[in-house]
């Protein structure tokens, strides 16, 4: 019950998000900084209903929305943050109007939690982003979720920092 809650929550922030003009791009200190959607590679909404299209090289054009393919998570959650659902409108919307990219969505975890427990997280996490992608449109058969835990870490180290940076899905394109 609570996994259809978040879902429909985040289906409902997607939605009140979709009109926004920025995205910002998280980081670790000074280097954060914003990327603008508009213009060449960006969103361009169209249509009573605002569905977005995207130029072809957006997927490799470093100031698109869909150059930044990690979603953050706090800790032992698979609740998507507010602040990620533009980035998910975004990717959604591009594999949405690409019905032969395929992607693979997957779940890490810091090293805190057992193996098999953060196995488990990571997974839910994947299934969270999957679930908001299919919410707009993406058909299950263009995804591939993967769970690897706390084995891939983006972040070795202890702290919080290291461990903020280490719970999220990546989104991988499957070809590019």
């Amino acid at each position: 019950m609570k996994f259809k809650l978040n879902s429909f929550i985040a289906l409902a922030l997607v939605a009140l998000l979709a009109g926004c003009s920025t995205a910002t791009k998280k980081g670790t200190g000074a280097d954060v900084v914003d990327q603008s959607m508009g213009g060449a590679g960006g969103v361009e909404t169209s249509g009573a209903a605002g569905t977005s299209s995207y130029a072809g090289a957006s997927l490799t054009d470093p100031s698109s929305p869909l150059s930044r393919r990690v979603i953050y998570f706090e800790y032992n959650s698979d609740s998507i943050l507010p602040e990620d659902q533009e980035l998910i409108t975004a990717h959604a919307s591009y594999l949405s109007a690409h019905p032969q990219q395929m992607v693979t969505l997957e779940g890490n975890t810091d090293e805190r939690g057992s193996p098999e427990y953060n196995i488990g997280l990571g997974d839910r996490r994947a299934q969270a982003v999957k679930k908001a992608f299919e919410l707009q449109g993406v058909p299950a058969q263009q995804i591939t979720v993967v769970s690897y835990g706390e084995e891939k870490p983006a972040a070795e180290g202890h702290s919080e920092a290291a461990y903020r940076l280490n719970r999220r899905v990546e989104i991988v394109y499957v070809g590019n």
